[in-house]
This record gives structure tokens, C-alpha cells and sequence, in this order.
């Protein structure tokens, strides 16, 4: 059963660096979580690692940018791994060929910046859906539409075969006291259609990859048992750790905020209930970072 904690302190001197997820835990998409930022300086002054893994479609200098909005001060981490890095790095391998059609809103045309770090990128040309070798979708057009709009244009790619490139495998997250749909509600759909959705962000394999490359880079080599993963999507972030064989710190108060009765803390009941419907056990829980 898992041990609902008052604070991270309680827990991190048995980790050496903590995987924490953005929306939901360190921001709510309009600005700074203070007590999970004070908690996330107070463990890196205490010799800890953090890096902020996170399932945004942007490359990390674009998620970067955007704490500096939120006012996240860059003494509360030091690396970020993006979902949008991970598939970025998919795309320019050629996993949905070369013309591709970008399912997505304008602000996310950097996620088609060049790629340095891969030796032969293939060349990645946006075209029209009827020119298209294959999708990369980076969120809905517009994040609070009805899905059934998205059916259409997912009904004529699947006629032709399409692969889906899925940058952000969220369903949703809350901006401020608005819920919206990501980039993961389209790919299911498509999958549930009968189409091939290709994921790179949590709780998929790539960016665990590249956030212990992240972690290596700074020159350190930590084993899986002293990482702490922390999140409040249990079918992202818990599911990711569980998968990856990393513990894993539950904040109740993000996405299942309704379902666990979270205000400062989970009301333990409907926290037990709702993670055995979740089919998920993770060692650790806590209302909000901090």
C-alpha cells in the first residue's frame, strides 16, 4: 500500500536524483508551484540531482524558456528531458518518413528545428495531409475542441496507412483552473481507430533514456533503485517509473486531484480507491510538492 509523506524530505536522502514531471507538480501552466520549487532548492543544496522530465512537445530550450515565464528559478533543477526531444529524435531518424503533416497548433513549428546531435538526419519536409508519408502531432489545433473534430482528418490518414508520431503521450492537463486536451487523446483515438501511434514520452522507454543520459552528462552514473520519479499522472509518470523499475512519488493533488479528495493531502480512502481502479501501487504519495 502506499505511504502518503508530508514532504519530500522525508523520503529524498534515500534518492541521489529525483525524474520530476512539470504540469501538474513543479507548474500549473500559468505560473510557479512555490512549495515544490522551495522542496526541489532544498534537495539539490543537500547534494541532490534533479531532472525535470517532462512530456512537453517542445524541445527542451522551448520548455526552458517557458519556466522562465512561470517563474521556475533555474536553481530548482539541473537538466530537463523532453518527450519532444525523444521524438524529435525519432522523426529525424525517418520513423514516419520524410514528408510529414504536422497535427498541431503553430506555436509548436520548433519541434521542426534542426537536429544536431544525430549523425545523417534525414531530410523533414511538412506537407499536406494527402502529400503526407506519415503525422507528427504535437497536440489539437485547439486544445479545448470537441475530439470528435479530429475524426476526419484520423479517418483519411488511416485509409492511407499512416504512422502517427504521438510527441506528448498526455491525454490531458490542467492550465491554471482549464482542462485541455494533448497530443495523446489524438494518438489513442487513432489507435483506437485501428492506426499505428508511435510514443516517445512517459511512461514509454525513449525519454527514461535520454533523462539518465541527461543525468550522465552532468558525470553521474546513478542506479535505478536511487532514483525517484515524481508525478501526478499515474498512467504517465507512475506507470513510466513502475515500467523502468524506479520509485516513484504520487502527487494526488494534479490531474486525480477530484478523484483522490486532494486539497492539501489525499483523503486515504478515496486514495486507496482510486489507485486500485488505477491497477497501480506507488510507494509513495503526497498531496502537493513540497
Amino acid at each position: 500500500m502506499t505511504r502518503i509523506i508530508n514532504s519530500l524530505s522525508e523520503i529524498s536522502s534515500d534518492y541521489d536524483a529525483l525524474f520530476v514531471d512539470l504540469w501538474g507538480c513543479v507548474h500549473n501552466g500559468v505560473k510557479a508551484l512555490p512549495d515544490a520549487v522551495a522542496a526541489l532548492q532544498a534537495y539539490r543544496k543537500a547534494g541532490g540531482i534533479v531532472v525535470l522530465v517532462t512530456n512537453s512537445p517542445r524541445p527542451r530550450a522551448g520548455v526552458e524558456k517557458q519556466l522562465v515565464h512561470f517563474e521556475v528559478p533555474q536553481d530548482a533543477y539541473d537538466a530537463i528531458a523532453t518527450s519532444g526531444d525523444s521524438a524529435r529524435s525519432a522523426m529525424y531518424r525517418g520513423v514516419v518518413g520524410q514528408k510529414v503533416w504536422h497535427y498541431g497548433p503553430v506555436t509548436d513549428s520548433r519541434f521542426f528545428d534542426p537536429l544536431d546531435i544525430l549523425e545523417n538526419p534525414v531530410e523533414i519536409t511538412r506537407v499536406a495531409l494527402e502529400d503526407a508519408s506519415g503525422i507528427v502531432c504535437t497536440g489539437p489545433f485547439d486544445a479545448q475542441a470537441d475530439p470528435g473534430t479530429w475524426r476526419p482528418d484520423l479517418e483519411f490518414a488511416l485509409n492511407r496507412g499512416l504512422k502517427l508520431l504521438c510527441a506528448n503521450p498526455d491525454i490531458i492537463v490542467d492550465r491554471g483552473d482549464v482542462r485541455e486536451w494533448c497530443a495523446g487523446a489524438v494518438a489513442k483515438m487513432y489507435s483506437d481507430m485501428g492506426g499505428e501511434s508511435l510514443y516517445f514520452g512517459k511512461p514509454h522507454a525513449p525519454i527514461y533514456d535520454l533523462a539518465r543520459r541527461r543525468l550522465h552528462k552532468l558525470g553521474n552514473t546513478i542506479p535505478d533503485d536511487r532514483i525517484l520519479a515524481i508525478g501526478d499522472g499515474i498512467l504517465t509518470d507512475i506507470k513510466g517509473g513502475m515500467d523502468e523499475g524506479i520509485d516513484s512519488l504520487f502527487i494526488s493533488g494534479g490531474l486525480a486531484a477530484a478523484e483522490t479528495k486532494t486539497v492539501s493531502q489525499p483523503d486515504p480512502d478515496a486514495l486507496t480507491t482510486y489507485l486500485k481502479s488505477e491497477n497501480s501501487n506507488p510507494p509513495f504519495t503526497i498531496g502537493h510538492l513540497r
